[in-house]
């Protein structure tokens, strides 16, 4: 039975910095937490006017920095058993280390659904750790503005998946962290491509059920995928060609992968015929490299002649996607697809509509 919107939001936590406490500041366990922040949110809800909330049971609680590929399917598996069973809306707290990968991968899983995930985290602890006595909210903590923020978005019910955080909030893989600890961490925009375009606004049950089964068809295949996926990042530097060169032929003996390469300004990669060969030996080897910019706003272009040259050796360019979206679009394909080919070709058609992709020979 579909659920309606009078359904409370279903609330995941999953560590980070949100849930910290005491001298030296270190996660609070789960049975301890989780308890608290109801205890807070009840007593808060009067004077807020916050939606309904249930709690969704999570058993991979961490530091986001410790997120694998393996953790990121955790979290789909766990949203997708939810929908199945007619949940549509949720808010999903983690830390910021990880937080616009792991928004960014979820915005590609989750394409083509009307489900609506919020996700949301702070720079500074929900919890006062000067007052020893009882659990009390930081008043100087961006912790209890950024949950219930991300609370009345989730339950306004849009498809898709968000980032919430310091009042705004973006399409996930639009997202990126800018600032090491100031509480305007994070900054996106709100022109995506797909996969935000694909989201359905509400989707009729035969269709919803059409996608359940073709996920949950491949839900072990991608788990088992997920434990040997691997992403590598390039980065350019004013070095000799042959450091990257030497970086990526070590990379060539390896299973099928993503590989970023990460260009100075609009993409630039410093050309030599060993790299080059590389390059095209990348492509016969199975592996997917995807330019990117490691400016974090403009993205990549082939305007350049010491950029366009990579463009006749297979690699994709990765237009105006962010690097973790670049790493979540590539680790999907990974996950989802089960040949390079097919890989590259749902990556192309991908880019060609949202009309931003380089054609080459």
């Amino acid at each position: 039975m579909t659920k309606t919107r009078s359904n409370p939001i279903r609330l995941i936590y999953a560590g980070g910095t949100f849930g910290s406490y005491g001298r030296p500041l270190a996660p609070l366990s789960a049975d301890i937490f989780l308890p608290t922040l109801q205890h807070l949110l009840a007593e808060q809800n009067n004077a807020n006017n916050l939606p309904q909330v249930s709690w969704l049971d999570n058993t991979l609680i961490k530091d986001s920095s410790q997120l694998t590929p393996s953790d990121f399917v955790h979290f789909y598996q766990l949203l997708l058993a939810a929908y199945a069973q007619g949940d549509r809306r949720f808010v999903l707290i983690t830390g910021t280390d990880t937080l616009s990968y792991l928004g960014a991968f979820l915005a590609e899983a989750f394409a083509g659904s009307d489900i609506c995930v919020v996700i949301t985290a702070s720079m500074r602890p929900l919890l006062d750790s000067d007052v020893l006595h009882s659990y009390t909210i930081d008043a100087n903590s961006d912790a209890w503005d950024n949950l219930t923020d991300s609370l009345k978005l989730a339950a306004a019910g849009e498809s898709g998946i968000k980032i919430g955080f310091g009042g705004e909030s973006w399409p996930a893989q639009t997202v990126q962290k800018i600032h090491s600890h100031d509480l305007m961490a994070f900054t996106g925009h709100s022109r995506a491509a797909y996969p935000a375009n694909s989201y359905i606004k509400s989707l009729p049950d035969t269709r919803r059920q059409h996608w359940l089964d073709d996920q949950q068809e491949l839900v072990d295949f991608i788990e088992a995928r997920a434990k040997q996926a691997r992403i590598h990042a390039l980065y350019c530097l004013p070095n000799d060609t042959e450091v990257m060169s030497n970086q990526l032929q070590a990379l060539l003996s390896q299973p099928p992968c993503g590989i970023i390469l990460l260009g100075f300004g609009a993409g630039n990669v410093p050309y030599s015929p060993t790299l080059a060969e590389a390059l095209e030996l990348a492509y016969k080897n199975g592996h997917m490299v995807v330019c990117a910019s490691q400016s974090p706003f403009g993205g990549v272009s082939e305007s350049y002649a010491a950029g366009s040259w990579q463009y006749d050796y297979h690699v994709i360019s990765g237009g105006r996607l962010t690097i973790p979206a670049i790493y979540a679009r590539l680790l999907w394909l990974l996950l989802r697809y089960d040949s390079p080919a097919r890989r590259r070709q749902r990556w192309l058609n991908n880019v060609n509509q949202a009309g931003t992709s380089i054609k080459r020979r």
